[in-house]
């Protein structure tokens, strides 16, 4: 059994596999960073001094007015906080199109397998049709 483990262990797939769950891991910190430093800041400009971090609604217990959701959620109180909730939407965007502009950059690069030659072509229905008649004239 752990000679089989190894032989697993050992295979390309697990390996890379690996190798793609760390460098997700630190991607994942590079687009948290990108997002909350500079795309939130950015998009809160816009809106007029927004940001979506805090923004959330008291569901239940008190809050005094303008606390941070930490400051909230440290209270006790019940939060709905949708603003990291379009944080995470955002986040999810970014990521999602990095992934599609990497995919489709590696797709460019990579070079072309060569198309398979075309199987030769059998008979046609006809053609059986025929040879069955011919076979049963027989």
């Amino acid at each position: 059994m752990l000679n089989e483990f190894k032989a697993f262990i050992a295979k390309g797939n697990v390996m890379d596999l690996a190798v793609g769950i760390i460098i997700g891991a630190a991607f994942t910190a590079i687009v948290g960073s990108l997002v909350s430093d500079l795309i939130n800041p950015i998009i809160g400009l816009i809106l007029g001094g927004v940001d979506f971090t805090n923004m959330y609604v008291v569901l239940k217990g008190s809050v005094p007015d303008g606390a941070s959701l930490a400051a909230a959620r440290d209270a006790g109180a019940a939060v709905f906080a949708y603003g990291a909730f379009v944080t995470a939407v955002i986040n999810f965007l970014i990521i999602a199109f990095v992934v599609f502009m990497l995919i489709r950059t590696v797709n460019k690069i990579m070079p072309k397998a060569p198309a398979a030659p075309a199987a030769p072509a059998g008979p046609t229905e006809v053609d059986l049709l025929k040879d069955i008649l011919v076979a049963l004239k027989k």
